[in-house]
């Protein structure tokens, strides 16, 4: 099996969430049977959407690379970054190192092909959302992606920045006003499109209609690596 390399750190939990589903969907009866994990943590990476939305900022960008080149040289075969808005540098990112590195925005859209959806919300930071990640993305994989309005993408950011990453609890109101909106909207599934909304999932039950980038991105990385893949990680969005 390859060694995986983890960009880590934007966010830490969601950096170490990625990592227990890793663990959790290898069909593993020993220790050995894992992947090898290179998990370089740098939370000090400067902020992707600060960048994105004030290009005068630091950009994150030669602290990235500088780590996929690191895990690279330590011998990682298959390179990921558990941050979405990240992948808004992922050219520059993929030709800084020899070896696959996965897309999780693009892996996401397949995911949500072969559950046969159609149409899909999208719950992300407003720097995604600006540089249309998913919009694009999904549009090249003959998918729609519906956006939050104005108040529900305050929602979103609200709940990425005040709640989780301050370490407090997610609001359940703002994620079912703007959920509910979308469904609304005739959308047939809801992509939990930045990490730190995995771990509203990680929490609490949200039902059906959700797909979570980072379980697509783990799932990818054990099958990306060699790894057995268990039965139940087949399909992620019922």
């Amino acid at each position: 099996m390859k060694t995986l390399g983890i960009i880590g750190g934007l966010g830490p939990m969601a950096s170490a969430y990625l990592l227990q589903l890793i663990i959790e969907m290898t069909d593993a009866k020993t220790d050995q049977e894992h992947l090898d994990v290179i998990l370089f943590d740098r939370p000090q990476v400067p902020d992707r959407t600060a960048h994105i939305l004030d290009p005068a900022k630091p950009s994150p960008l030669p602290s990235m690379r500088d780590t996929a080149q690191t895990l690279e040289r330590l011998g990682a075969g298959v390179i990921c970054a558990p941050c979405v808005t990240s992948h808004c540098f992922y050219p520059e990112l993929a030709a800084s190192v020899s070896v696959p590195f996965l897309h999780m925005v693009e892996e996401a859209g397949r995911e949500l092909l072969a559950a046969g959806k159609k149409r899909a919300g999208i719950l992300a930071t407003t720097g995604t959302v600006r540089t249309r990640l998913f919009q694009d993305a999904f549009a090249r994989l003959g998918l729609e992606a519906v956006v939050p309005d104005e108040e529900g993408q305050g929602y979103v950011m609200s709940l990425i920045y005040e709640d989780i990453k301050a370490g407090r609890p997610a609001d359940p109101a703002k994620f079912q006003a703007v959920s509910e909106k979308l469904f609304a909207q005739g959308c047939d599934s809801i992509v939990l499109g930045c990490t730190e909304l995995s771990l509203i999932k990680k929490a609490t039950p949200l039902g059906h209609g959700y797909l979570d980038a980072l379980e697509v991105l783990a799932k990818r990385c054990v099958q990306a690596c060699g790894g057995p893949l268990k039965d139940a990680c087949q399909n992620l969005i019922t």
